[in-house]
């Protein structure tokens, strides 16, 4: 047993610790230069593994990525969901198990591909890597968090080339070098396996790399120094710090209300165009609730400014049960209601529960799980001062929804969000991070407000120009400019994603084709 258990380690050590040192690549650690090498040691021992332990290294490693970048999830499973400890790290482990098997798949197609084509590690890696981040972030209704991109949003450089690729591309470009630097340490190996192994594939692939790397510096730097027209729009952020778990109780909805008047004041004496609090900043059903509806309309004409808030909206009666939506509202000076929208992509388990038929026990395990409509209009607001989209909370983690907004029109970005459910832990962080690319896939400036934080703004080169901190009340005014560029991400989608689901269907029809033939 004991010379078993060193042996297993020196198996999957490597796919574990370049996993757990992945981890620090992402906030709050943010040390993004390690993306760019701590996954060779992973690609290096699948060389020589069988398709069953090319699988559990991917297990391996990716365990330990997603566990230490998803585990804050926890918090408001625990501290929300009336969950117990051990129980609601057991669910977040389940979580990271499932995506586990996504490099797993991967560990196994790359082990499959690099024995059997005479192509390099700096062409299949990332391929097939992009491949499988991209399926991951749609299926099973999708989760692209801990995308690999994503750890090098403040290389604003380097992350240009978004506007074209989206984030893919920045994943893409890190994992072909880590790929090359594989490439580095396989050669010889891969010569005395294959004697007719053409190294010129190799010398090609590492031309073409520095010839990538190259022009996205090129592009980088051009588009940071090009110059935008638009125009300037002062917008002033409400971060309120409520208490997640007060904010809904009838002692407390007074004191919500005059916590946003209070601060709403103090910001319009900066005179700007929009005031915007953050996701279901109300504490009242808005319409419904006649009376604070009244009493909120009054406070909000003294403003003379117009003001997007988020609420909870109701909806009517699905089979005799009332069902609301998570929706953003824009008053104008006058107390008008001029756009109204309603969440589209609505969180699992949190704000609808999926295959209700058949996890009917839900909702009496995870207790305010809700009953939300899901909202389908790609709708922007029309303001004498520009046009934006509002997407809410986790809506910005996913780029395919964020474009949809601008394939027509508009100029400006906002995010609303309340991200108290995570409490001190890396999610705000993170989550912020991750409006960075928004922002540059979309050529859009991007007004984020959080409950109680990170609030701030993004400019359209994905500069964050001001940010809160954590837990704070606070007023943050900026003059934003808007843009009205339609960048080629937004005009065409995941076209690069899509060339790389192509291209790794063809590699594994090409090797299953030669094996059938075998």
């Amino acid at each position: 047993m004991k010379s078993k258990i060193p042996a297993s380690l020196k198996y999957y050590g490597p796919s574990f610790i370049s996993g757990l040192l992945l981890v620090f690549c992402f906030p709050t650690f943010d040390l993004y230069i390690l993306a760019w090498f701590v996954i060779v040691p992973f690609l290096l021992s699948l060389y020589e593994k069988s398709q069953k332990h090319a699988f559990l290294s991917g297990i391996f490693f990716g365990i330990p990525y997603f566990t230490g970048t998803l585990y804050w999830i926890y918090h408001s499973i625990n501290h929300y969901g009336n969950i117990s400890f051990i129980p609601s790290i057991s669910i977040v482990l389940m979580l990271c198990i499932y995506l586990s098997f996504y490099t797993g798949i991967f560990a196994l197609l790359f082990s499959i591909t690099l024995r059997n084509t005479n192509l390099p590690s700096l062409f299949l890696a990332p391929v097939l890597w992009v491949s499988l981040e991209y399926l991951r972030s749609y299926l099973l209704t999708g989760f692209p968090w801990s995308s690999l991109g994503y750890s090098q949003y403040k290389v604003l450089t380097f992350v240009q080339l978004a506007d074209v690729t989206g984030i893919y591309g920045i994943s893409f470009i890190l994992v072909a070098v880590n790929g090359a630097l594989a490439d580095i340490f396989l050669i010889r190996k891969r010569v005395k396996d294959m004697p007719l192994f053409p190294l010129s594939h190799t010398v090609i692939g590492f031309s073409a790399l520095v010839i990538l790397l190259l022009v996205t510096v090129i592009y980088g730097n051009w588009r940071i120094g090009q110059q935008i027209s638009g125009t300037h729009v002062r917008v002033s952020i409400i971060q309120g710090n409520i208490e997640q778990d007060k904010k809904w109780e009838p002692a407390f909805q007074r004191s919500v209300m005059e916590t946003y008047a209070d601060l709403s004041h103090e910001a319009a004496l900066a005179s700007p165009s929009m005031i915007v609090w953050p996701e279901t900043a109300v504490p009242f059903i808005y319409r419904t609730d006649e009376s604070r509806t009244k009493e909120f309309l009054q406070a909000h004409r003294n403003l003379h400014t117009y003001l997007l808030f988020g609420s909870i909206l109701y909806r009517g009666d699905r089979g005799g049960n009332a069902y609301y939506s998570n929706s953003a509202v824009l008053l104008d000076k006058t107390g008008n209601v001029v756009y109204e929208y309603d969440k589209i992509h609505l969180v699992p388990f949190g704000e609808y529960v999926p295959l209700q038929r058949v996890l009917f026990f839900v909702n009496k395990i995870v207790v305010g799980v809700g009953d939300y409509s899901r909202g389908n209009q790609y709708s922007l607001a029309e303001t004498p001062f520009g046009r934006f989209a509002t997407v809410i909370c986790y809506e910005i983690i996913f780029p395919g929804l964020v474009r949809k907004f601008f394939t027509d029109d508009g100029n400006v970005l906002v995010n609303i969000t309340n991200d108290a459910w995570f409490g001190k832990t890396p999610g705000p962080y993170q989550h912020f991070s991750m409006a960075v690319f928004r922002a540059i896939e979309n050529r859009k400036p991007v007004i984020r407000a959080a409950n109680t934080g990170i609030s701030g703004f993004i400019d359209s080169k994905g500069r964050i120009i001001s940010k809160t901190e954590l837990f704070q009340k606070v007023v943050l005014t900026c003059d934003i400019k808007t843009n009205d560029t339609k960048s080629f991400y937004t005009k065409y989608g995941d076209l690069f994603s899509y060339l790389c689901i192509v291209l790794s269907i063809v590699l594994l029809a090409s090797y299953f084709g030669s094996s059938r033939k075998k």
